[in-house]
């Protein structure tokens, strides 16, 4: 029932993003690898991926992707096809007792601006979650990896709507609170080249992270935020030994900056568009844009 109710509210989220998404200022042009457009902006499809990691692991993920101009069909129900070009992957981790449906704006706006976004619903820690289990996010990390695994056959899986639009040589994990642990966890001894950069939002230090290739790592951090307190994320930011950012949004609590409407979010959105523009597509004028205190180093 609880599948059922979340499909639900995904495929609704689909027709409130049709009628909302206008046509793109600029389409990229279809190219083997083009680099994704730094200033376009685009309609937001969605699609469903009913994953499983094993039997016990169903791992259901919204992947939301840059489309091409609405259109139509008889019955007046918009027809979500991908834009032309390859686009950069962002895999975004949910936090305790949360959901990808509940982060909807974000993901959509950063697919809108350019990239492909998977957003996993975890087994264990979720709203959905029969019975939660905190301690599960250990297992969390390779969740995220087989998703990914997933989403390199499907890119390359003849028929597929999304087959040869996913850029899944250039890869940037984003996390929110246990999330933002999960992300961290990702960029381990070993991890990936892949994986470009990582966006920490509330996060707090997960075992072995911050080891292999180097990748470009930002934190953001409530002032006000009773949850994860600064100093702890602080503390995760001091073991980045690669290009990092640290950028204090004031006056924010644990998610109001994840929230449209509330302070922040507007701050919060445009930095981490600017910063994966930067990161994933080689676009300085976006590193230029970044706002005073997030300049890595």
């Amino acid at each position: 029932m609880a599948t059922r109710r979340r499909i639900g509210a995904a495929l609704a989220m689909l027709v409130a993003l049709a009628a909302c998404s206008g046509p793109p200022k600029q389409a990229p042009a279809p190219a083997e690898r083009p680099a994704a457009p730094t200033s376009s902006t685009f309609p937001v499809g969605l699609r469903i991926l009913h994953l499983h990691r094993g039997s016990v692991r169903p791992l259901p993920t919204l992947v939301f992707f840059p489309a091409a101009p609405w259109t139509l069909t008889g019955a007046g129900s918009p027809a979500d096809r991908p834009a032309p070009g390859r686009f950069p992957l962002v895999v975004f981790s949910h936090g305790l007792k949360g959901s990808p449906e509940r982060y909807q704006a974000a993901l959509t706006g950063w697919a809108a601006a350019g990239f492909v976004v998977v957003a996993p619903t975890f087994p264990h820690t979720s709203l959905y979650a029969t019975r939660f289990q905190r301690a599960d996010i250990v297992r969390q990390p390779d969740d995220v990896r087989y998703v990914l695994a997933e989403i390199r056959r499907l890119d390359t899986t003849p028929g597929n709507p999304l087959a040869g639009h996913i850029d899944t040589t250039r890869i940037a994990a984003i996390g929110h609170s246990a999330g933002g642990y999960t992300t961290m966890g990702l960029f381990t001894a070993g991890h990936d080249p892949s994986l470009k950069a990582g966006v920490v939002m509330a996060g707090w230090l997960a075992p072995g992270a911050f080891a292999g290739p180097p990748a470009t790592m930002l934190f953001l951090q409530g002032t006000a935020d009773p949850i994860v307190p600064a100093a702890r994320s602080r503390l995760a930011f001091d073991r980045v030994p690669w290009s990092k950012a640290y950028l204090l949004l004031r006056h924010n609590s644990h998610a109001t900056y994840l929230q449209p409407g509330q302070i922040g979010y507007n701050l919060m959105e445009s930095t981490v568009i600017n910063f994966l523009r930067w990161t994933l597509n080689g676009d300085e004028t976006a590193r230029a844009r970044l706002p005073r205190g997030t300049t890595a180093r």
